[in-house]
């Protein structure tokens, strides 16, 4: 069966030479709450989705 990867794995790719507090900055959330999402204790919500889309320059859907 397929297991995929947990979305903080995908964004700490593309956070790569990003310091967590930096990017927690950027997004105007805390660093434990994007440590959190990156070490894959917390899903990404609505809310998350859209300031990842803004910052990264992407759509939330992804």
């Amino acid at each position: 069966m397929y297991n995929p990867a947990h979305p903080g794995e995908v964004l700490q790719e593309w956070l790569e030479g990003v310091s967590v507090t930096e990017a927690a900055r950027k997004l105007g959330v805390t660093r434990a709450a994007l440590s959190r999402i990156l070490h894959g204790h917390a899903g990404i919500s609505a809310d998350m989705a859209l300031r990842l889309a803004e910052v990264l320059g992407t759509s939330p859907e992804l």
